[in-house]
């Protein structure tokens, strides 16, 4: 469905110079300088594929999000600095955030996605998503994960990201892994998790395969976490914190197949991308 509506709505005119918006906001911050920065291009029309890939690494952040708006709904694409995602929780926030900007009426926005269709409503400074779950299974401990962390696992599960449990958030915290050893694991990134000491439980997620060595606040991950510390633990609503140098905090709540997750937006920057027509013949 996603492809059908991205071919109808390819219009865009490359034959001259385009000013692209582009907006910068943090997702899962509770002050500046915290959580995990996307930017954001609304589009009228899709740009080629290529071109938005291009952008991407350009703005040096872990996602850059596309949307479309459509008559009821938005379509919603992320890019990394090396390819295209098929979910993105942390860069669905500012996408929201943006939506909410341009039209303050609204205190829901619907996007479709790869990965379906996410919702983000709105209640006061707070934006709550609703993302799929990722389960994960239990997975035989691959050959130099302990070296790869330094400190023995408790637990391995597989998804779309190979899940290690350890014992301590302090050991979470000072993890220093090889990116080049880490894209040599199973899955797509490493999520590294331990119960918390003031929330429910911590993680820092590694995703070099991508052109993420480390990102500060992944909202995808926690669509695997929510599950796994939700059965751990024995109930569906969570706090986490992700323990980046930048940090995140995450409001999470299992709900069957799928995962309400709360945070707060902070924008930092409005502008412009001005692209020649020189510029975008790629």
């Amino acid at each position: 469905a996603l492809t059908s509506q991205t071919m109808t709505v390819m219009a865009t005119d490359l034959s001259m110079p385009l000013q692209i918006p582009i907006e910068q906001a943090a997702a899962f911050a509770e002050s500046p300088f915290e959580g995990n920065h996307a930017a954001v291009c609304p589009l009228e029309s899709w740009l080629p594929d290529q071109l938005m890939q291009s952008i991407a690494p350009e703005n040096n952040l872990p996602e850059t999000e596309f949307y479309v708006a459509l008559a009821e709904h938005h379509v919603l694409r992320w890019f990394s600095a090396v390819c295209e995602a098929n979910l993105c929780g942390h860069a669905t926030l500012p996408a929201a955030h943006v939506v909410f900007k341009r039209d303050p009426s609204l205190q829901l926005v619907n996007f479709r996605s790869r990965s379906g269709p996410l919702t983000v409503r709105r209640k006061g400074e707070e934006l709550t998503m609703d993302l799929p779950v990722q389960p994960a299974q239990a997975f035989p401990e691959p050959d130099g994960l302990k070296q790869v962390l330094g400190v023995d696992p408790v637990a391995c599960l597989q998804g779309d990201d190979l899940l290690v449990v350890i014992r301590d958030e302090e050991d979470v915290k000072t993890l220093m892994p090889n990116p080049g050893a880490i894209a040599q694991l199973p899955g797509r990134g490493l999520i590294v998790t331990a119960a918390g000491r003031d929330v429910d439980f911590v993680s820092r997620f590694f995703a070099p395969g991508c052109g993420i060595n480390e990102n500060p606040v992944t909202g995808s991950a926690h669509c695997c976490l929510t599950p796994y510390w939700s059965k751990q633990l024995g109930r569906r609503g969570l706090k986490a914190r992700q323990l980046s140098s930048r940090g995140g905090v995450l409001h999470c709540q299992l709900m069957g197949e799928r995962v309400l997750i709360t945070g707060r937006v902070i924008p930092y920057l409005s502008a412009v991308i001005h692209l020649t027509h020189d510029s975008i013949q790629i």
